[in-house]
Protein backbone atom coordinates (compact mmCIF):
# COMPACT_ATOMS: atom_id res chain seq x y z
CA UNK A 1 0.00 0.00 0.00
CA UNK A 2 1.05 3.43 -0.46
CA UNK A 3 2.40 5.70 2.09
CA UNK A 4 -0.79 8.20 3.49
CA UNK A 5 0.07 10.52 5.48
CA UNK A 6 -3.04 11.60 7.36
CA UNK A 7 -1.57 14.32 9.62
CA UNK A 8 -2.77 17.88 8.61
CA UNK A 9 0.77 18.63 7.25
CA UNK A 10 -0.77 21.53 5.17
CA UNK A 11 -2.47 23.05 8.45
CA UNK A 12 0.77 22.67 10.27
CA UNK A 13 3.01 24.33 7.60
CA UNK A 14 0.24 27.26 7.82
CA UNK A 15 1.33 27.39 11.45
CA UNK A 16 4.81 27.15 10.66
CA UNK A 17 4.56 30.03 8.52
CA UNK A 18 2.70 31.57 10.67
CA UNK A 19 4.56 31.51 13.68
CA UNK A 20 7.48 32.49 11.90
CA UNK A 21 5.43 35.08 10.40
CA UNK A 22 4.51 36.92 13.82
CA UNK A 23 8.38 36.48 14.69
CA UNK A 24 9.60 38.20 11.51
CA UNK A 25 6.67 40.99 12.66
CA UNK A 26 8.07 41.19 15.96
CA UNK A 27 11.47 41.16 15.12
CA UNK A 28 10.77 43.76 12.16
CA UNK A 29 8.63 45.92 14.49
CA UNK A 30 11.31 45.95 17.85
CA UNK A 31 13.80 47.04 14.53
CA UNK A 32 11.51 49.52 13.51
CA UNK A 33 11.19 50.60 16.95
CA UNK A 34 14.65 50.66 17.95
CA UNK A 35 15.31 52.33 15.09
CA UNK A 36 12.46 55.08 15.54
CA UNK A 37 14.10 55.40 19.12
CA UNK A 38 17.55 55.62 17.59
CA UNK A 39 16.63 58.87 15.34
CA UNK A 40 14.75 60.49 17.79
CA UNK A 41 17.94 60.35 19.74
CA UNK A 42 19.95 61.37 16.60
CA UNK A 43 17.59 64.32 16.43
CA UNK A 44 17.62 65.04 20.37
CA UNK A 45 21.30 65.31 20.14
CA UNK A 46 21.71 67.42 17.40
CA UNK A 47 18.35 69.81 18.61
CA UNK A 48 20.56 69.87 21.98
CA UNK A 49 23.60 71.10 19.78
CA UNK A 50 22.32 73.76 17.56
CA UNK A 51 20.55 74.96 20.87
CA UNK A 52 23.72 75.13 22.45
CA UNK A 53 25.07 76.75 19.63
CA UNK A 54 22.19 79.12 19.28
CA UNK A 55 22.34 80.38 22.74
CA UNK A 56 25.83 80.87 22.26
CA UNK A 57 25.84 83.37 19.36
CA UNK A 58 22.88 85.03 21.62
CA UNK A 59 25.22 85.21 24.70
CA UNK A 60 28.31 87.31 21.79
CA UNK A 61 25.23 89.21 20.19
CA UNK A 62 24.39 90.38 23.54
CA UNK A 63 27.79 91.01 24.15
CA UNK A 64 28.21 93.14 20.95
CA UNK A 65 25.20 94.82 21.34
CA UNK A 66 26.94 96.13 24.96
CA UNK A 67 29.99 96.74 22.83
CA UNK A 68 28.06 98.77 20.59
CA UNK A 69 26.59 100.46 23.28
CA UNK A 70 29.87 101.41 25.14
CA UNK A 71 30.75 102.68 21.52
CA UNK A 72 28.27 104.85 21.15
CA UNK A 73 28.93 106.49 24.61
CA UNK A 74 32.42 106.93 23.89
CA UNK A 75 31.34 108.61 20.43
CA UNK A 76 29.43 110.94 22.59
CA UNK A 77 32.14 111.54 24.88
CA UNK A 78 34.09 112.22 21.50
CA UNK A 79 31.92 114.83 20.51
CA UNK A 80 31.33 116.45 23.70
CA UNK A 81 35.04 116.48 23.95
CA UNK A 82 35.41 118.02 20.49
CA UNK A 83 32.80 120.45 21.18
CA UNK A 84 34.07 121.86 24.30
CA UNK A 85 37.59 121.87 22.62
CA UNK A 86 35.88 124.10 19.60
CA UNK A 87 34.86 126.53 22.25
CA UNK A 88 37.65 127.15 23.88
CA UNK A 89 39.79 127.21 20.29
CA UNK A 90 37.16 129.82 19.92
CA UNK A 91 37.31 131.53 23.14
CA UNK A 92 41.02 131.42 22.72
CA UNK A 93 41.45 133.18 19.22
CA UNK A 94 38.94 135.49 20.51
CA UNK A 95 40.25 136.29 24.17
CA UNK A 96 41.57 139.54 22.44
CA UNK A 97 39.36 140.65 20.41
CA UNK A 98 37.94 143.06 22.97
CA UNK A 99 40.88 144.95 23.82
CA UNK A 100 41.76 145.25 19.72
CA UNK A 101 37.95 146.17 19.77
CA UNK A 102 38.25 148.90 21.85
CA UNK A 103 41.71 150.53 20.67
CA UNK A 104 39.81 150.73 17.35
CA UNK A 105 37.21 152.25 18.39
CA UNK A 106 39.27 154.94 20.35
CA UNK A 107 41.92 155.26 16.90
CA UNK A 108 38.70 156.01 14.86
CA UNK A 109 36.83 158.57 16.39
CA UNK A 110 37.94 161.99 15.37
CA UNK A 111 38.17 165.35 17.18
CA UNK A 112 34.69 166.71 17.61
CA UNK A 113 32.95 163.16 18.57
CA UNK A 114 31.94 161.95 21.61
CA UNK A 115 30.84 158.43 21.70
CA UNK A 116 27.57 158.02 23.72
CA UNK A 117 27.17 154.19 23.86
CA UNK A 118 27.98 151.28 21.92
CA UNK A 119 26.48 147.82 21.61
CA UNK A 120 27.46 144.42 20.17
CA UNK A 121 25.25 142.02 18.71
CA UNK A 122 26.95 139.26 17.25
CA UNK A 123 28.78 140.61 14.48
CA UNK A 124 27.41 143.92 14.61
CA UNK A 125 28.26 147.10 16.51
CA UNK A 126 25.86 149.60 16.79
CA UNK A 127 27.38 153.26 18.19
CA UNK A 128 25.53 156.30 19.52
CA UNK A 129 27.12 159.51 19.83
CA UNK A 130 27.34 163.47 19.16
CA UNK A 131 29.06 165.19 16.76
CA UNK A 132 29.99 168.90 15.98
CA UNK A 133 29.30 168.45 12.30
CA UNK A 134 27.99 166.14 9.44
CA UNK A 135 31.42 166.42 8.02
CA UNK A 136 32.66 164.98 11.41
CA UNK A 137 30.35 161.89 11.15
CA UNK A 138 31.74 161.52 7.51
CA UNK A 139 35.23 160.97 8.44
CA UNK A 140 34.33 158.45 11.04
CA UNK A 141 32.96 156.32 9.00
CA UNK A 142 35.92 156.52 6.32
CA UNK A 143 38.03 155.99 9.50
CA UNK A 144 35.95 152.76 10.17
CA UNK A 145 36.20 151.71 6.73
CA UNK A 146 40.35 151.39 7.02
CA UNK A 147 40.01 150.06 10.75
CA UNK A 148 41.36 145.92 10.57
CA UNK A 149 39.05 145.12 12.80
CA UNK A 150 35.91 147.33 11.89
CA UNK A 151 34.47 147.49 8.34
CA UNK A 152 31.05 148.30 6.60
CA UNK A 153 29.86 151.34 8.38
CA UNK A 154 26.06 151.73 7.90
CA UNK A 155 24.46 154.94 8.98
CA UNK A 156 21.23 154.96 10.01
CA UNK A 157 20.01 158.66 11.86
CA UNK A 158 22.13 162.02 11.63
CA UNK A 159 20.34 164.54 12.82
CA UNK A 160 20.18 167.98 15.04
CA UNK A 161 19.26 167.74 18.47
CA UNK A 162 17.15 170.42 19.08
CA UNK A 163 17.57 169.98 22.93
CA UNK A 164 21.04 169.71 22.85
CA UNK A 165 22.93 168.92 26.13
CA UNK A 166 26.37 170.10 24.43
CA UNK A 167 25.82 172.97 22.59
CA UNK A 168 29.12 172.21 21.29
CA UNK A 169 28.15 168.97 19.94
CA UNK A 170 24.54 169.61 18.36
CA UNK A 171 24.66 166.37 16.28
CA UNK A 172 22.98 163.48 16.93
CA UNK A 173 23.79 160.30 14.96
CA UNK A 174 23.62 156.14 15.11
CA UNK A 175 25.17 154.07 13.15
CA UNK A 176 26.27 150.68 12.63
CA UNK A 177 29.12 148.56 11.69
CA UNK A 178 30.63 145.39 11.52
CA UNK A 179 33.31 143.31 13.50
CA UNK A 180 35.72 142.46 11.36
CA UNK A 181 38.85 140.31 13.23
CA UNK A 182 41.84 140.31 10.25
CA UNK A 183 42.79 136.98 9.26
CA UNK A 184 46.38 137.21 10.46
CA UNK A 185 46.84 137.27 14.48
CA UNK A 186 49.98 140.00 14.07
CA UNK A 187 48.53 143.36 14.32
CA UNK A 188 50.66 146.18 15.07
CA UNK A 189 49.82 148.52 17.81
Amino acid sequence: MAKINLLPWRENLRQQRQKNFMISLGVAVLVAAALVMMANHLMNVQISGQDARNNFLRAEIRKLDQDIQRIDQLEQVRDSLISRKDVIERLQSNRTATVHLFNQLARTVPEGITLNSVRQTQERLTILGSSESETRVSEYMRNIEAAVWLSDPQLRIVERSPSSDRPAQPYRFELSARIAPPETDEESF
